[in-house]
């Protein structure tokens, strides 16, 4: 295979490096494990933000989420977000068929939302993806995870919260864990993620920070999957024509928790 374009390539850019083609780099060398003076200064500004600056962040998030079709929606408590999501599915009509099913991850805050009960009205029954105890029963965990997969399929909204927001790009950044399936939100026409005003940071750095020297974050470490969610599914490669949900949510919306 002829690779002179790919050589040349590259020893153009050791030459804007200043490097000869003799010089390698070692691993230790490219990834550092030391703890660093930046790595400090970044983790005390997001322990010690105050209100205004987090209230910034919220701001820089929604003005960035315009461009890219993100919903981003305040609200002062878990009350209103549920009303919120009430209301969504009830002007929300299914993109196939006419049953309104919603999967919902199985997570703290997401509970307190109590989604079933308000949707009960409605008659809209919520799937929560998590595995139930199959000592207690009959069904193994292929099983259950096969009718899992089928509900996920059938929704047309699924409900999740985030680890994190990153304001300088209005992106979610969601861990998989058990009872947390990213299926939940790439799979489901619309995707509605529930955070916190805390959970907002300011850019990558902060994210790349807390994930390797945060004492809270390390105990769990990363997880076997990192999904980064920037607005809705969208692609142009038929015609220049920008189409959203060809692979994913046609709708994101984001309700953000702030306490007043």
């Amino acid at each position: 295979m002829d690779t002179s374009g790919q050589e040349k390539f590259i020893s153009r850019i050791r030459s804007a490096l200043g490097r000869t083609s003799h010089e390698r780099h070692s691993l230790n060398d490219l990834f550092t494990h030391k703890f660093s003076h930046e790595d400090g200064a970044i983790l005390d500004r997001i322990k010690n933000r105050s209100e205004t600056e987090r209230r910034q962040l919220l701001h820089k998030f929604i003005e960035m989420a315009a461009p890219i079709n993100l919903n981003v929606i305040t609200l002062k408590d878990y009350a209103s977000v549920t009303s919120a999501i009430a209301d969504l599915v009830r002007n929300k009509e299914p993109e196939w068929g006419d049953q309104k099913n919603i999967a919902a991850w199985k997570h703290p805050l997401i509970e307190r939302l109590n989604l079933s009960h308000a949707l009960a009205a409605q008659n809209v029954p919520v799937c929560v993806t998590e595995f139930e105890d199959t000592a207690a029963g009959d069904d193994s965990e292929q099983k259950q995870r096969t009718r899992l997969r089928q509900k996920v399929i059938d929704s047309y909204i699924g409900i999740t919260s985030a680890d994190f927001c990153i304001a300088d790009t209005a992106t979610l950044v969601m861990r998989t864990r058990p009872g947390q399936a990213r299926s939940v939100s790439l799979v489901p026409s619309i995707h509605v993620a529930v955070i916190t005003l805390d959970q907002i940071i300011a850019d990558l750095k902060e994210l790349y920070a807390l994930l390797k020297w945060d004492s809270e974050i390390k105990k769990e470490g990363l997880t076997n999957c990192m999904t980064f969610i920037s607005g809705p599914s969208k692609t142009a490669d038929v015609e220049a024509t920008m189409v959203h949900g060809a692979h994913g949510p046609r709708e994101v919306y984001v309700y953000v928790i702030t306490g007043k």
